[in-house]
């Protein structure tokens, strides 16, 4: 058994419908996904916050559009169809909180965590989110896919038009 079929996937080359995005593995990631980024986007605003308008340093300003970014994908991936671009742009928008954390902090990052119970619950829903959207990622069909689906439906309950009608 393959851990596409085991997390309710299926072969992405198969045209399954619409049901496909809703297989309770799926379900699962998403709901993951969706939680880990928005958690990680009020950990951001609550440390970024209080510390706007500090002058020197510009981490308040990305953690308030970075948080703006990953509650919309949050959104995004709650009420979209199953786009693999979006699933790359939330695990990068995490990946991303993630790497920027250890840049800054570079070999200091651990005595950083020790120091900052914050940064602690960051750095795991920003792992825990990473993971589930790579998962995503990868058990998304082709976004051709997913587009060639939809216009089928639009299309399918569309009545025709008459010619002599504008």
């Amino acid at each position: 058994m393959s851990a596409d079929t085991a997390l309710g996937g299926a072969d992405p080359s198969r045209d399954e419908g619409a049901a496909g995005r809703d297989t309770p593995g799926k379900r699962l990631l998403r709901w993951v996904a969706v939680q880990a980024a928005v958690v990680a986007a009020a950990v951001h605003l609550l440390w970024a916050w209080p510390r706007l308008g500090s002058p020197p340093d510009a981490r308040p300003y990305l953690f308030v559009a970075g948080s703006a970014l990953a509650v919309a994908v949050a959104v995004a991936t709650l009420r979209a169809g199953e786009y693999r671009r979006l699933y790359a742009l939330g695990a990068g928008t995490l990946g991303t909180f993630l790497g920027g954390f250890l840049a800054w902090h570079g070999t200091g990052a651990v005595a950083a965590l020790a120091a900052e119970p914050l940064a602690v619950v960051a750095v795991i829903v920003e792992v825990v989110g990473f993971a589930a959207y790579l998962a995503l990622f990868r058990l998304a069909p082709p976004t051709s896919v997913v587009v060639e689906r939809r216009e089928a439906d639009g299309a399918e309950g569309e009545p025709e038009a008459d010619e002599g009608t504008p």
